[in-house]
């Protein structure tokens, strides 16, 4: 018989093997048989009653437990059965802390051994308290975020949320003994990445292969992530085709935006913040996938996650503060939201990767038709053709290609795909503009370019 998740066959003793039964007590319990080889054929103990007497005492002095430590008998050869019991609380050998996982002994640390820790003590990672950050030291415009939203979603009244922030931080349960809770932090102060190594969100948009076309880094608390982000993706980073239903302009976007939206709030309040790893959206024309470092909870796995479940968050604190601005539901129906959000635009189920202590979901894009376009800003499809054709010179034309692959890139990315200088680049985009062939939709910062002529750009390419 082959060594199994509850049972491990040793010839001899060594004392080295106080780490697997440290394993076997840190995980479900388990069984080790000494004087037996590796499958399970007794071969007999010649110190059994030695053994017998020095072993409880030998593994409650370094463990700190007791188990139940049997002589059996079997063709005339005696061997020892260790019977150890899950222990309800962390046991170490020597400060180490071990587990049993199938046939193997792990050790935790690190991040793990933090979750270890805290699953073993009932805590949550966001319920643990952290010094050094008081409630006048938090965000003004975040607690306005949240009142605005819970206002709006009618999770709270407006007399609930007319009071000081030290008071609503209390109504949520994330000040504990005087001290806020790190889900506080995350979520009210204006750089939880300077406490939390990772704590903000990179996007990027990449054309093919790994060719990085754009990026952008939103940082601030998570109300802040949680207003920003989305926005900031579909006014960004996609293009919408457009049609008119009568006289209505009808914009249709390549990816279900409440699914998205609702991927990236799980991302949120699901994500192991301490592992320093910050949420990675990526966009290509075909796809979007949004990743988080995640923990599932004990016996969970990627057929547990599409069923019907439970809400299991893995920061609870920040779920519950979520909820009550209305940006989740409390009852573990976000997949089932996802998945319905995707098939009510006519696209694809999404698909979970799940590997190495992260999990992504990927989105797969409409193919849309964008041949029918038209910008707001619109000059005669004469005249644009004029112009294209006969005063815009081929170093025009190549910019333009340009702005078309990547509106949201930078003119030093201009610059550097066409080889020419930024202040030609500069110039040309100049002239672009007062020809009404292009024009800024949005910030400086976070807008993008417009090419007006969307339905003769193919003529450019």
């Amino acid at each position: 018989m082959a060594e199994k998740q509850d049972v491990e066959w040793k010839e001899s003793w060594r004392d080295e093997y106080l780490k697997w039964i440290c394993g076997f007590a840190n995980a479900k319990g388990g069984k080790i048989y000494i004087g037996t080889d590796d499958r399970g054929h007794v071969v007999g103990l010649p110190d059994s009653k030695k053994l017998l007497e020095d072993l409880p005492n030998k593994i409650q002095n370094y463990l700190g437990i007791i188990v139940d430590v049997n002589l059996h008998e079997k063709d005339g050869k005696e061997y020892i059965e260790i019977d150890v019991p899950p222990i309800s609380y962390p046991v170490s050998y020597r400060g180490e802390y071990h587990y049993r996982s199938g046939s193997t002994k792990q050790q935790f640390v690190g991040s793990a051994l933090t979750d270890f820790l805290l699953r073993k003590t009932g805590q949550k990672w966001d319920a643990v308290p952290y010094d050094g950050i008081t409630v006048d030291m938090l965000d003004y415009e975040s607690f306005d975020i949240f009142r605005r939203e819970a206002l709006r979603t009618k999770r709270l009244k407006e007399e609930d949320l007319n009071c000081t922030n030290e008071e609503l931080l209390n109504k949520l349960g994330l000040i504990v003994g005087g001290r806020l809770k790190r889900a506080a932090i995350l979520l009210f102060y204006r750089h939880p990445e300077r406490l939390f190594t990772g704590a903000y969100v990179k996007i990027g948009k990449f054309g093919d292969g790994p060719d990085l076309l754009y990026e952008d880094t939103i940082e601030g608390s998570l109300m802040i992530m949680a207003d920003r982000t989305i926005d900031t993706i579909y006014l960004k980073y996609l293009k919408a085709a457009i049609s008119y239903d009568k006289d209505v302009r009808v914009e249709t976007y390549p990816f279900a935006r409440v699914a998205v939206r609702e991927a990236f709030f799980n991302a949120l309040i699901h994500s192991k913040w301490q592992e320093g790893n910050p949420i990675q959206i990526k966009i290509r024309d075909t796809e979007m996938s949004i990743s988080n470092s995640c923990s599932f909870p004990e016996g969970w796995t990627k057929e547990n996650l599409m069923k019907s479940h439970k809400s299991v968050p893995y920061n609870p604190d920040v779920a519950n503060t979520f909820y009550k601005t209305g940006y989740i539901e409390a009852w573990g129906r976000g997949i089932d939201k996802i998945f319905s959000s995707c098939s009510e635009i006519g696209a694809e189920d999404p698909e979970y990767e799940i590997e190495y202590g992260d999990i992504t979901i990927r989105f797969k894009a409409l193919d849309l038709d964008y041949s029918t376009d038209k910008a707001s800003f619109n000059p005669s499809d004469d005249v644009l053709s004029d112009v294209i054709n006969d005063v815009l010179s081929e170093d025009d034309k190549k910019l333009l290609r340009l702005i078309i692959e990547a509106p949201s890139a930078t003119q030093d990315w201009y610059g550097q795909k066409s080889g020419f200088s930024i202040a030609k680049v500069q110039r040309m985009m100049k002239k672009l503009k007062n020809q009404s062939i292009i024009y800024r939709r949005g910030s400086k910062k976070s807008g993008s370019w417009i090419v007006v002529d969307i339905q003769d750009k193919n003529k450019l390419l």
